[in-house]
This record gives C-alpha cells, sequence and structure tokens, in this order.
C-alpha cells in the first residue's frame, strides 16, 4: 500500500493522545483540505475559533513535539492495513469520496478494501433494525434491488438484519454496493458476515474510518453512522424503533443537510417517524422512484463538493 509523505503527515495529527484526549479528527479533517492547512497543524495554529479548536489547541502543540511515536504508530497501522490488502484514501485527495466532503464532521481518513468509483456518488445508504422482520427483510432487498437497477450504489453497515439484506440484494441482482464498518478494516463485526464481507469486496467496497486494526466498541458503530450518511446522498429506513441506530442516522442525515426517506409501513408504526415526515422534512415513500427522483447527478455533487472547500477557505 502506498502512503505519501502528506498523508503519513495527516495520520500522524490523528495519533496524537495526550492525557488520554486526542486532536478533534474532524478539525483536523476540515482543515487540512486547505492548501497551507497541514503544515499549519503541524506548526500548532488551528484556523477554526470552534469549540473544538479550543479544545484541540493545547492537545495539538504537545503532541507534535515528539513526532517519533505518532510516526510508529503510523506505520504500524498503515503496514496492516496493507497485510489486509487494504488502501487509504485521505481528504489530501482527489478521489476522496465528493459526498463526504460536503458533512461537517468528516473523517480525515478512510482505509478500503476493494474500490471506490467517482459514480459512487450516485448512492442512497438503506438501513434499519438488526432485528428486523420477515416483512422489514424482504422491503430492504426489494429496495435495493431496484435501485441497483438504477445503477445506484447501495451503501450500508454490514449489521446483521436490513443492513446484510440490502448488501446481499444489490450483490444478487450485480450491482454496487459499500459497507461502512464499525471497526478497523482489518476486523469484520459480526464475525457471520465475513464471507458477505469478500463478496463486497468484489463489486463494491469495504470502508473504515478508523484505525485499521481499531476492535468495535461503544463509540465506533455511532461514527460509523455519520460516515453512512457522509457517504450517500440520502438515507432510507426501512425499520426502526424509537432508540435504534438507524433513527440515528436519520438525524445525522437530516443535519448534514442529505435526503431522509422513511418507508410508508415505517412512518405508520412508530411516532418518531411521522414527526420527522410531518416537522422535519423527511420524505415518506412506498416506491424506488420517490427516491430516484431526489438524487442529483454525480457531477453536480462534485461540483458542490469544490464550491464548499472554497467557500470555506475564503471564510476563515
Amino acid at each position: 500500500m502506498a502512503v505519501t509523505e502528506r498523508q503519513r503527515q495527516l495520520l500522524a495529527l490523528c495519533a496524537i493522545r495526550v492525557d488520554g484526549t486526542s486532536v478533534d479528527w474532524s478539525l483536523v479533517a476540515r482543515q487540512a483540505q486547505f492548501e497551507e492547512g497541514l503544515d499549519a497543524l503541524w506548526s500548532g495554529h488551528i484556523f477554526e475559533t470552534s469549540v473544538a479548536a479550543k479544545r484541540s489547541v493545547q492537545v495539538l502543540r504537545r503532541g507534535i513535539r515528539e513526532p517519533a511515536p505518532l510516526a510508529e504508530r503510523v506505520e504500524a497501522e498503515t503496514e496492516a492495513a496493507a497485510q489486509a490488502g487494504a488502501r487509504l484514501v485521505t481528504v489530501l485527495d482527489e478521489d476522496y469520496p465528493a459526498n463526504l466532503r460536503l458533512i461537517p464532521n468528516l473523517p480525515p481518513f478512510l482505509f478500503y478494501r476493494g474500490d471506490l468509483a467517482a459514480d459512487d456518488t450516485w448512492s442512497v445508504a438503506v438501513v434499519g433494525a438488526r432485528k428486523a422482520s420477515e416483512s422489514g427483510i424482504e422491503q430492504a432487498a426489494r429496495l435495493s434491488q431496484l435501485l441497483v437497477g438504477h445503477d445506484v450504489t447501495v451503501i450500508s453497515g454490514l449489521a446483521r438484519g436490513i443492513d446484510t439484506a440490502a448488501h446481499q440484494a444489490a450483490l444478487d441482482s450485480g450491482g454496487r454496493t459499500i459497507a461502512v464498518l464499525g471497526t478497523g478494516i482489518t476486523r469484520c463485526y459480526p464475525p457471520e458476515n465475513q464471507g458477505l464481507a469478500e463478496r463486497i469486496i468484489q463489486a463494491g467496497a469495504l470502508v473504515s474510518q478508523f484505525w485499521p486494526t481499531r476492535a468495535p466498541g461503544r463509540d465506533t458503530f455511532p461514527r460509523r453512522n455519520v460516515v453512512t450518511s457522509g457517504l450517500s446522498q440520502g438515507t432510507v429506513v426501512i425499520e426502526a424503533s424509537q432508540t435504534s441506530g438507524a433513527k440515528m442516522q436519520a438525524r445525522l442525515a437530516l443535519e448534514h443537510d442529505k435526503k431522509v426517506f422513511l418507508v410508508a409501513s415505517l412512518v405508520a408504526d412508530q411516532p418518531w417517524a411521522r414527526d420527522y415526515v410531518d416537522r422535519r422534512d423527511a420524505i415518506a415513500v412506498d416506491d424506488v422512484h420517490e427516491v430516484l427522483k431526489h438524487l442529483a447527478a454525480p457531477d453536480r455533487i462534485r461540483q458542490k463538493a469544490r464550491q464548499q472547500q472554497q467557500l470555506s477557505l475564503t471564510l476563515l
């Protein structure tokens, strides 16, 4: 796996940990996109005046005083990724996913197995409950089948239930699918989806925002929802309770200014879903065309991502 010196510098900033505290990774990602942003971070200078910046600046300045341990961490993790057959893309790179650039809490890097394609910008996340009903499984599979029939890349989280059904149906229909992991790229969770993960590599990608050796944890799955939302133009929720991760992703997608699609049966069954449709601009759907008509052309998304970068730099 080829890793450039600039990529190593970016990863090293993410390896900083002082008294149990890290530099905010999203802050690193936002600033590193600017021409002089990475060098400024290595000089201990943060452009932002946000709360995250105030919390991170002293950690940053102490961490960069001892670069050797940071380099050692980066070397160990990238070697582990290479042994797993993974590759790296960062916010420094032109091929960083355009949809993901549009969210404020974007990850600074992704390790991935398989292939990321420019046309993955034409994508929708299909998510829902792990303990899904038979009807929910059927809905997820049918929707994924219809989406890939229109060349939409189906994104989900490789979890049991709805996620698994969405990935499998996309593959069985000859389409592309991306699985966003709640672990490092060298691991698979749940373990019974190892075979499915290997199939996805052949017709899409496994993607992780974490260090390659990272085990699953309480924080990893909510953070995975951020990237699952960010990689897609919108999220379809099939089944989700008031406290589920799928509902969390719907909230995140609205915060990301993405489209949120809630299937009609969910809206009928769940008060939170009715509230999202009535008061929070979510869209109730019972047909794939109601999803497709809200998607933007990939070229438009890529242009928007470039414009947002330029605007952000101007505002700083």
